[in-house]
Formats: C-alpha cells, structure tokens, sequence
C-alpha cells in the first residue's frame, strides 16, 4: 500500500475475528467515521461518509462573449482605421501576429458584450456516454412530434421497444 500511496482506513473485524474488507484512499481524500455496523447473516457492514469534490457538481459562472448584441461595423471601423503600414514596419512575423492579436482584441472588448453562463450541473456518473444514449433515444421522438408521418412514428415505436 505504501508503495502506491495508499491508506488504509479501519481496522476492525468484519467477519468474526478476521478482516475481509478494507477501505483503502489516497492520502488527499480524508474518511472520517469509519464504522462497522450491521450484520447481515455472518457478515458485518462498513459504513462511512463519503466527501469527494467533483468538477462536474461545480456552479462557476463563466464569462462568454455575446456575439448576438456585437457591432461587427464598429467593430470593422476600429480594425480598418488602424495604419497597419506603420504599425509593422520593421517587424517580424511573430510581432505582426502578436500587433494583430492585440488590436483584435481589443476591438472585441470594445464592441462584443459579455454575458455570464452558468454551466449544467450533472452528476458524477451522468457520463458523455449516458448523454450519448438519451439524446439518441429522444431524437426519434423529436423527429415524430416535428413530421408527425408514419416512418417516424415507426422509428419512435422501434426506439420504445429496443429499451
């Protein structure tokens, strides 16, 4: 366990005098409240809370441009007034693009508002998988409640069946 940084939490008896079960963490996930507790048939539970910090749960807003309310004319008027000329003379490549990066930018705060994005809460197991697999079944249903024809409805019925 030492070798691969692992530790083992409880060392109590699960099954009369021997210990067939463990509880083993890296040492960043703490378990407090380890106990044994109810026995079923020869057999005793291990019971404890469990804390995990998952980057799925998290509720951080997140600034996005909102391209939908930008002016793109001012936008191109503030580029376009630009003496490029001038601005690159004498310069490398690598100025050129990081001179063009900056004005882009900058023409981007000026001229394209932001708006705040709360991400989707899912929970730890609701994997890319799992959305794979209800958006499939939902899109025959989609595709019968837009068309309303019989292929559809039959596609719709062949869906409801397969699950």
């Amino acid at each position: 366990m030492n070798t691969n940084s692992l530790q083992q939490h409880g060392n109590k008896p699960t099954r009369g005098n021997n210990i067939l079960d463990l509880v083993m963490t890296t040492p960043d996930l703490s378990i407090n409240g380890l106990e044994v507790t109810n026995k079923i048939d020869d057999h005793q539970m291990i019971d404890f809370p469990l804390e995990v910090d998952d980057p799925n749960t998290r509720t951080r807003q997140k600034q996005v441009l909102d391209y939908k309310w930008a002016n793109f004319e001012l936008m191109k008027e503030e580029l376009s007034s630009n003496n490029y000329e001038v601005l690159m003379s004498n310069k490398n490549v690598q100025e050129y693009y990081m001179i063009l990066k900056e004005k882009i930018a900058t023409a981007t705060e000026h001229h394209i508002p932001t708006k705040r994005m709360r991400p989707t809460i899912n929970p730890p197991w609701f994997s890319q998988e799992i959305k794979r697999l209800i958006n499939a079944k939902q899109q025959p249903y989609s595709r019968l409640e837009r068309y309303q024809t019989e292929p559809h409805r039959q596609e719709h019925i062949h869906t409801l069946q397969g699950c």
